[in-house]
């Protein structure tokens, strides 16, 4: 069989495709496995200036056109860029096992050291949210590229910080980044996680997938999208959530929403079962909306 596997053509998504790609040959020698590289709306340079901070399904869209035509068989996404509603005809057919999803602070040993008014690159609004409602001294400034371009802005001088997922630092063999802890900076729903997604009904390009799938990590990733699909997030939203599993099947999900300028947010965290992951996500985005939540991210959204 021959597997065309559509990607992304940055750096970080190339490395992450060919992880898979590495591993599928790997488990199914049989299979042919070639990478299909697909530029997308949100790559830099494709989308108008205007709407330059456009939406994270952007990071997509192309290549799930790819897979409905026909022109790639499996595609390889960060799952933090996958929106909680999937084209018809198509699915997320297997988890690989997840890398850490905190965040990671470039330029400072952590939050509490950097100076007062610091400058900080992020392009995030989950990031700028937390940043400011923890420091609401800092200047928080917009930071956009791939990664190398973000550290070199950083090590030029133009920001005295910067905070990259600490997934991305790790896929392309990059040191430097202090961990945040996911208690003091939620991440983002699916940080650290691939989703592979094919045409609904191809059992055999699924049936291949499922080789790399890893139970825990789906469990953690569909209490998390639960979540977003609960409180109507957008991928840009300034929304975090995080699951962990505990041995004992427990499993515990984070959220947090809050303005993009700090001024007001909402955490919460509720234990649930593995057995049931949507249930939780859910169930914490209800208490999320009847917190408020949903008010907040409307006016969030007017704002940006």
């Amino acid at each position: 069989m021959h597997l065309r596997i559509g990607t992304r053509g940055s750096a970080l998504a190339l490395a992450q495709s060919t992880t898979v790609a590495v591993r599928l040959r790997e488990v199914a020698p049989h299979v042919e496995v070639e990478l299909v590289p697909i530029r997308t709306s949100g790559d830099e340079g494709v989308r108008p200036a205007a709407d330059a901070l456009g939406d994270k399904s952007d990071f997509v869209k192309e290549i799930e056109e790819a897979l409905l035509d026909g022109r790639a068989d499996l595609a390889v996404h960060s799952a933090k860029d996958v929106p909680g509603a999937l084209p018809p005809g198509l699915a997320i057919v297997s988890v690989p096992e997840r890398a850490d999803a905190r965040d990671a602070l470039c330029g400072a040993a952590s939050l509490g050291a950097l100076t007062l008014g610091a400058r900080v690159g992020t392009s995030s609004l989950r990031r700028r949210a937390q940043l400011l409602a923890r420091r609401p001294d800092l200047e928080v400034a917009e930071l956009r590229g791939n990664v190398d371009t973000r550290l070199r802005k950083l090590s030029e001088g133009a920001y005295d910080a910067v905070v990259l997922a600490l997934a991305g630092l790790e896929r392309l063999g990059l040191q430097g980044g202090t961990p945040i802890d996911a208690v003091e900076m939620t991440p983002a729903p699916g940080q650290g996680c691939l989703a592979l997604e094919a045409r609904a009904g191809d059992e055999e390009v699924s049936c291949i997938a499922r080789l790399l799938a890893d139970e825990p990590a789906l469990v953690r990733l569909t209490a998390e999208r639960a979540l977003v699909t609960a409180i109507g997030a957008s991928c840009r939203a300034p929304v975090g959530a995080h699951a962990e599993l505990g041995s004992d099947g427990e499993l515990c999900l984070s959220a947090f929403a809050g303005a993009p300028d700090g001024s007001e947010w909402i955490r919460d965290v509720l234990l649930g079962t593995a057995q049931d992951p949507a249930a939780l996500g859910r169930e914490v985005g209800e208490r999320m909306l009847a917190a408020g939540a949903g008010e907040m991210l409307a006016r969030a959204e007017v704002d940006g």
